[in-house]
């Protein structure tokens, strides 16, 4: 689609229709899709041709198809799950020893803490954990907000994580006085305790969950509704994942056995996970769950709950059935990501972001020029791309070359306000996929996390200008 043109603050439009048709109309794929034809047009195009290139150009990447893979494999297992019963009786077993809402909020916020991977945090925290939520009446958008809120804010305060490793080679590609990516690294780890976003959010869900914080905003009504009505998804919703767990799938045989159904297929999950990381140096998140997959496909047939070939497939197609809202999101997200890159956002809010970059507001604008172009364009990764070279030579120049504090802080106002982003955007990847572990309906996630990012944003914010 050419490289990005010049729209000024117009090119924000296609999100922002995005963002009114989905508070309006409560559809996440409806308002997408909007915002996507809204962007062709302005590009010049008309809306079938417009929408067709535009959809080749954002999906087809080893990205999206990489990411497409783990979700329907998600989708298989899950489904493998319940055709075995191990959902529920799992649920059961957990549920004698975790009696109370504050504790399955806990343990859901400790799986996320220890499981340090954007991707595989929320999708796996999330299936070991929403029979259990559901069964203490815990909202699933709680529970999508603990998923989301504890995994990239986690990846950004290890240093030697993938986040860590690519903020530091952005970092050294600067050069300065960091001419090492052992130094950058460094850096990288000396800005983290200024990274109070993320910081701030972790303690903030810690709080939250063992309800020392009181809820506020939508979140205060979907917790209400779930515990006084037993509701925990909101009539007319559209979860994105697993809506019926007591479905026509689940068997709850006799012979169910964890061990051999559940344990051992996660098990395997986190062998392939860790043993990769440890050998590549990088989480092969989809060679875990197409091994968990392929496992459970042999095991199902051995504990005869798949009887022939043709019970395999039935399972297998309504795993994927199951997370064709998940995959259709996903692909609207990418392609108005795309559109808006075209639309040359990114570049609008650096260059209005400039005129402030004084040595008293550059930690604080850094911060909060990050935050917008991450919630705009929906990804973390590329706000650091394009503004660590712009804001870092900057701190710099205020610090004569020297790695001063305010160097660390801008990193660390950087990095924070990318994760900002990830929380608040509903067309970011992550939150895409804590709606999908939390089998929550996404705009519904997405309107009840918002004021909690905003909160935590704000605090940062203020603190960032204190500095």
């Amino acid at each position: 689609m050419g490289d990005a043109a010049n729209f000024g603050f117009w090119s924000l439009l296609p999100l922002l229709v995005t963002l009114v048709l989905a508070f309006k109309v409560k559809d996440a794929a409806f308002s997408l899709f909007i915002g996507c034809i809204v962007g062709v047009v302005m590009l010049g195009m008309d809306p079938a041709h417009g929408f067709n290139v535009l959809g080749q150009e954002a999906l087809g990447n080893e990205d999206f198809i990489w990411l497409m893979i783990i979700v329907i494999f998600i989708g298989i297992m899950f489904s493998f799950f319940k055709k075995a019963g191990v959902i529920r009786e799992f649920a059961d077993k957990l549920s004698k020893k975790v009696k109370s809402r504050r504790s399955v909020k806990f343990i859901s916020w400790l799986l996320g803490l220890f499981i340090i991977d954007d991707y595989f945090s929320p999708l796996m925290t999330g299936v070991i954990m929403r029979p259990l939520s559901d069964k203490e009446k815990i909202s699933r958008e709680k529970l999508a907000y603990i998923l989301d809120s504890t995994t990239a804010s986690v990846c950004t305060l290890v240093p030697f994580m993938a986040w860590g490793a690519y903020i530091a080679s952005l970092v050294l590609a600067q050069g300065g006085p960091v001419s090492t990516i052992e130094e950058s690294v460094t850096v990288f780890t000396k800005s983290i305790p200024y990274n109070f976003y993320s910081i701030i959010t972790v303690l903030f869900v810690l709080l939250n969950s063992l309800e020392i914080l009181p809820d506020f905003g939508p979140m205060k009504k979907a917790e209400t509704r779930a515990k006084e009505e037993g509701k925990v998804i909101r009539d007319g919703s559209t979860p994105m994942i697993g809506a019926d767990i007591d479905g026509d799938l689940e068997e709850m045989s006799k012979d169910t056995n964890l061990l051999v159904e559940f344990i051992i297929p996660f098990l395997i999950i986190i062998g392939v996970a860790v043993g990769t990381f440890i050998k590549f140096k990088s989480i092969k998140i989809g060679e875990a769950f197409i091994s968990a997959v392929l496992y459970l496909s042999v095991a199902l047939f051995f504990t005869k709950k798949f009887k022939n070939v043709g019970d395999l497939m039935q399972a297998v197609q309504r795993g994927i059935v199951e997370v064709i809202p998940t995959i259709m999101i996903l692909a609207l997200a990418y392609c108005i990501n795309t559109v808006t890159k075209q639309l040359g956002a990114s570049n609008y809010i650096m260059d209005i972001s400039k005129q402030w970059m004084t040595p008293n507001l550059l930690v604080a604008i850094s911060f909060l020029a990050a935050a917008l172009m991450s919630f705009f364009t929906g990804t973390s990764w590329g706000t650091y791309a394009l503004l660590i070279p712009f804001a870092v030579p900057m701190a710099y120049g205020f610090s004569g070359g020297e790695l001063a504090p305010i160097v660390y802080q801008t990193i660390a106002a950087i990095t924070g306000g990318g994760i900002f982003g990830d929380h608040a955007s509903p067309v970011s990847d992550t939150t895409v996929l804590s709606s999908t572990g939390a089998g929550c309906d996404h705009m519904d996630h997405v309107a009840t996390q918002l004021p909690y990012a905003l909160t935590v944003g704000a605090i940062s914010f203020i603190i960032y200008l204190i500095i």
